[in-house]
């Protein structure tokens, strides 16, 4: 069900959409913080002046959390921050990044393997997804694709997915100079490119980076509270996070096509 937040309705025609990947339209890395926090909890834990175990998870879900939806060199950046902090020598961050994602690629290689042998790619993502990319299209906008992942990873993601054909505008991800690249900066591409008034462009976003930066320019911005592990049903966390960032309106998924597509559209 769809969830208006902002009463105001769209006022002019979209010309171009911004989504998210990870979340948005993949499930493929569903469960990448129970990865990422406790690999990051051991390295605090590990410094001289670390505090008890409940202040550290307190402390690495906090800055996690606000950093989700940013690159991960971010997170690996406010790793070695708080290594710092506690008297200990951090590793570079790109290190830090390196190793979280070895230990993710452990946990998703199946889900990888399973696509690459032909699994049904519907089965790996955000319910619903096809139908907005198509119903999207269908009303003439052009797509973008802006994670905060490795642009390698999800352009082959993409591709095992079968939606990179959708996104004309570009597929655009995480580079190791990570300067080069922001959700912000691709925003900014798109309002150049297409000549765009803040309202004719459209966001789709699980997280706070993404909502934010198309509600900064005045565009409107789609949260996405998908509970991931059962594929159906809001994630309270995720939605309550959503409204903070200002976000339009929230939706569990996409399965309710033709409402999204009326507020959107007026259809």
């Amino acid at each position: 069900m769809l969830e208006i937040l902002i009463s105001t309705k769209p006022s002019v025609p979209f010309k171009a959409a911004v989504l998210d990947f990870d979340g948005t339209i993949s499930l493929i890395r569903e469960g990448w913080q129970q990865i990422m926090i406790p690999y990051f909890i051991d390295v605090v834990k590990a410094t001289p002046q670390a505090e008890s175990e409940a202040e550290i998870q307190r402390c690495v879900h906090d800055f996690v959390d606000y950093l989700t939806g940013k690159q991960t060199i971010y997170q690996c950046i406010q790793l070695a921050e708080e290594v710092s902090k506690r008297g200990g020598t951090p590793l570079e961050p790109l290190e830090y990044k390196h190793e979280y994602l070895r230990r993710l690629m452990l946990r998703i290689d199946d889900r990888l393997k399973s696509l690459r042998t032909g699994s049904d790619p519907r089965e790996h993502v955000v319910p619903g997804s096809y139908e907005l990319l198509e119903m999207l299209k269908q009303h003439g906008l052009t797509l973008y694709l802006a994670s905060g992942t490795e642009e390698y990873s999800v352009k082959d993601e993409a591709a095992l997915l079968q939606v990179d054909k959708y996104f004309d505008g570009g597929i655009y991800g995480a580079q190791d100079d990570y300067k080069k690249f922001s959700k912000a900066m691709v925003i900014q591409k798109i309002i150049k490119d297409h000549h765009l008034g803040g309202p004719e462009l459209l966001g789709f976003g699980d997280g706070y980076v993404e909502i934010e930066n198309v509600r900064q320019v005045g565009g409107v911005a789609i949260g996405v509270a998908t509970n991931e592990s059962e594929r159906k049903g809001i994630d309270e966390w995720k939605r309550n996070r959503l409204a903070k960032a200002d976000a339009n309106a929230i939706i569990p998924d996409y399965s309710n096509i033709t409402e999204l597509e009326n507020y959107l559209f007026n259809a």
